[in-house]
């Protein structure tokens, strides 16, 4: 029979919608995508399944609803961030480990290009001397060598001797040239393992650091699955604190409708033949939005079921009521959970009283025994009886049981 009060003052269970929003965006519990708009589809179920509980217990029930959906969102992001922390803490040990054996292999590479460096200086030394020897007259020693020899067998040994110094200067050339490849090739291994070293360690920073927010993420996840248990577990023991006054309200609003069907009964049978009802659509009543059904609906609090004898129609305090069809007041002042309460028969249709009802107003402009013209202002919307929230509880009747409100009201609520 409530409804969220969209105009005017902030109703409980906005402030309850407030919450289950504030809380899908404040706790990975709730983080999904379309949280918010659950959250305000689940106050919209379950108010009116609460209607007849206690403000404290309707608070409570919801808060519990909220907290027992969000568990197992919270439960697998306690599991993921777990997860995550275990991979986390594997990547950085593996890049680590890549670390260190970059660190070797750049140690190793720098060891083989110090080496060759220092055999290319070698050769290097070498190689000056000839050149300095060259340069002092070495050649000319080596021809005056040949030009003292004896005979030709002197000659022989001298060319022989001449040409294996030769040689020993050219393989020290040679070698000149070897060691300098050796020594640029030992530097660029050298360089490269050093990049690829700075690089793993790089990449064993990164992960670390991934690893520390992943762990962190995970004791916020675990915090906020502690909270979301322990707003659980305050909720339900204050509404098992409430049951007994709950179920003895659910008692009386059972007992409120049959008064109020044996009483709608008893108006059509003294009244006799008042007229026929002259068919076609009801007058929308209101100008407002369809906030819950008519229907039976069970408590999974207090497990218990309840019908919802009308349909509510949202629309801010103040909102004229309209008699949806002429006919005589037979019922206009206060009536328990309904507030302000008007009921209005139209006639006869299928051979039953056609009777409409209109509850939570603020304020009644009719009295029983009048005679309303459709579309005439009968009350004002109010959030007055078992309501939270400004709207009209409006029912259709025959012989004071009720039917859903939709099959006679247009099909386009307007």
């Amino acid at each position: 029979m409530w409804s969220k009060c969209r105009h005017g003052r902030l109703s409980p269970l906005l402030a309850i919608a407030a919450f289950l929003v504030s809380l899908a965006a404040s706790s990975p519990a709730l983080a999904d995508t379309g949280d918010a708009g659950r959250a305000s589809r689940e106050v919209d179920r379950a108010e009116a399944v609460l209607e007849n509980a206690t403000s404290q217990a309707r608070t409570a029930a919801l808060r519990l609803e909220a907290a027992t959906r969000a568990m197992p969102g919270a439960q697998r992001r306690v599991a993921m961030s777990r997860g995550a922390v275990a991979a986390a803490i594997a990547a950085a040990n593996s890049a680590g480990r890549r670390a260190n054996a970059a660190r070797l292999a750049y140690a190793k590479f720098a060891g083989h290009f110090e080496k060759a460096q220092g055999e290319f200086t070698d050769a290097r030394e070498r190689v000056d001397q000839i050149a300095q020897a060259s340069y002092m007259g070495s050649s000319f020693s080596r021809i005056n060598v040949l030009v003292e020899a004896t005979g030709p067998a002197d000659i022989m040994d001298r060319l022989s001797l001449v040409d294996q110094l030769m040689r020993t200067q050219q393989q020290d050339v040679d070698r000149l040239i070897h060691t300098r490849a050796v020594a640029r090739t030992a530097q660029d291994r050298a360089g490269l393992a050093r990049r690829e070293a700075e690089d793993a360690e790089a990449l064993a920073n990164s992960k670390l650091t991934t690893a520390k927010d992943a762990q962190v993420a995970a004791v916020k996840a675990q915090h906020a699955l502690v909270r979301l248990a322990a707003t659980r577990q305050a909720a339900l023991r204050v509404a098992n604190s409430q049951r007994a006054t709950v179920l003895a309200q659910y008692r009386e609003a059972v007992a409120q409708e049959q008064r109020i069907r044996t009483a709608l009964r008893g108006f059509a049978v003294k009244s006799g033949n008042v007229g026929r009802y002259p068919g076609g659509r009801l007058l929308m009543p209101v100008r407002g939005w369809k906030s819950s059904d008519f229907g039976n609906r069970y408590d999974p609090y207090y497990r218990v079921w309840q019908l919802h004898a009308g349909t509510d129609i949202a629309a801010p305090g103040g909102t004229p009521i309209h008699a949806a069809a002429a006919g005589r007041v037979i019922r206009a002042g206060w009536s328990n959970g309904y507030g302000n309460y008007t009921c209005i028969n139209h006639g006869q249709l299928d051979g039953s009283a056609f009777q409409t009802c209109y509850g939570h107003q603020s304020r009644i402009l009719v009295h029983d025994g009048e005679y309303v013209r459709r579309g005439e202002v009968i009350g004002r919307v109010g959030t007055t009886g078992a309501s939270t929230g400004y709207h009209l509880h409006f029912e259709t009747r025959f012989n004071g049981v009720p039917k859903n409100p939709l099959y006679y009201l247009p099909s386009c609520l307007c």
